[in-house]
């Protein structure tokens, strides 16, 4: 399996068709994805492109380094694994976040 390239600065109109027809001036492109907003279904402004060989993917990330694509210089570096992440804290009642109301009883004396 060929080096995975994590692809940066990518402009919001960039689709996964035209990212791969990008990267296939460098060799074989066996896949292409712009990572989406499940939100607003817009591109988050990066994706990932997996090449044939580690050898086309080495020669991307020299030829295609800061070179344009929709307007945009492109960041491309070899991919990380993801890393098991601390789950997010979320605010809620557990959460004091704007002073401590202890004390209070939530009645109103009259």
């Amino acid at each position: 399996m060929a080096k995975k390239l994590y692809v940066g600065s990518l402009s919001y109109g960039t689709t996964d068709e035209g990212l791969k027809a990008h990267f296939s001036q460098a060799g074989n492109v066996e896949s292409a994805n712009v990572v989406m907003d499940k939100m607003t279904g817009r591109s988050r402004g990066f994706g990932f492109v997996q090449m044939t060989t580690d050898e086309e993917a080495d020669k991307a990330i020299e030829m295609l380094t800061g070179k344009e694509l929709d307007g945009r210089a492109l960041t491309i570096n070899e991919a990380r694994p993801m890393t098991d992440r601390p789950p997010q804290r979320r605010g809620g009642f557990g959460e004091r976040r704007y002073g401590s109301r202890e004390g209070f009883s939530g009645r109103r004396e009259f």
